[in-house]
């Protein structure tokens, strides 16, 4: 990895400029870019709530955790942030395989001057708290409770890292930024819809400064995105068929809220769907491929239904269809 220690912000950016947010503030940022640095998207949307949050984060160094349902680009919120600042940024995600020595450290074989020798390697934690670098943990409900404690020493401002084999104390740099993002706020899978959630210890909830929640956009915004992702519907018809995919995509998530499926369309998945649309010609063809297919065969006839009402055209998958020799 390229050393950035030695960086430092030495600009200040207008929030209304930047991000096009009706506010006075200014934000620190870098005037160099270095190779952790996200690329810009140019064609991203903010939530200006969301935006605020993640910038408070940046400014005044809170830890700030971004909750939401799959798909609504909490990730990509907090590195499209970054990118504008040039403020480096590495994400690590707490699947099931990460442990403790993959954050903390741990001790490898490595060649010098042609011996091999056993040497202490430092994880991602460490190396992160000595750099003005701001570290992601994505899928932060999904972590191992050993993992998690790990973490809890940094969620303090101020807090000290203590490395133990080493006895080493690592002091955070001053322009280390923490952010995490989760489908849950650390309550469980209750809705039975993120298998692996965990439910995480209140006290380490207690310790993140702010938790922004990122919704579903309203529906113009959404067919503004997914037209911005593919320009081929950027035309009359082509509005009008962005427009129907998106009512389609609220009713899943209609459906969903009352229990009438178990999956739901994200604003990827209507990405990718107008995406299959440019390759199959056939917005129903294009809607199996990318989203029926995904859900349970008994829900198919609802997701069916739903397409009906949209496009006023019947599914393959459509109650009336599969259940007219019955």
């Amino acid at each position: 990895m390229t050393d950035t220690a030695a960086l430092q912000p030495d600009l200040l950016l207008s929030v209304r400029e930047v991000f096009g947010i009706d506010s006075d503030l200014t934000v620190p940022a870098f005037s160099e870019r270095d190779d952790h640095v996200p690329d810009i998207d140019t064609v991203y949307r903010f939530n200006p709530a969301v935006t605020l949050a993640i910038l408070a984060g940046f400014t005044r160094d809170r830890r700030v955790m971004v909750q939401g349902l799959h798909g609504t680009g909490k990730s990509t919120h907090i590195e499209q942030v970054a990118a504008r600042l040039n403020w480096p940024c590495v994400r690590v995600n707490l699947d099931g395989h990460i442990s403790r020595l993959d954050l903390v450290g741990k001790d490898a074989v490595v060649l010098r001057d042609g011996q091999q020798i056993t040497e202490f390697q430092e994880g991602i934690v460490p190396w992160a708290l000595q750099r003005p670098v701001a570290l992601i943990f994505d899928e932060y409900d999904a972590g191992r409770p050993d993992v998690m404690f790990v973490i809890q020493r940094i969620l303090e401002r101020d807090g000290k890292f203590t490395l133990m084999d080493q006895n080493k104390v690592i002091r955070p740099h001053p322009h280390f930024r923490l952010f995490a993002t989760a489908n849950t706020v650390g309550l469980g899978n209750l809705n039975g819809l993120y298998h692996g959630a965990q439910r995480l210890n209140h006290a380490q909830i207690d310790r993140w400064n702010i938790v922004a929640s990122l919704n579903y956009l309203p529906r113009d915004e959404e067919v503004a995105i997914v037209q911005a992702r593919v320009p081929s519907l950027v035309s009359a018809a082509g509005t009008s068929l962005v427009q129907a995919m998106v009512a389609v995509a609220d009713l899943t998530r209609k459906g969903f809220a009352a229990g009438d499926l178990s999956t739901l369309m994200s604003p990827r998945t209507v990405i990718t769907w107008a995406e299959n649309i440019e390759i199959f010609h056939d917005p129903a063809v294009a809607f199996r491929l990318s989203f029926v297919n995904k859900c349970d065969e008994a829900e198919r006839p609802v997701v069916g239904e739903y397409f009906q009402r949209c496009f006023d055209r019947e599914l393959d998958e459509s109650y009336q269809i599969t259940h007219k020799d019955s």
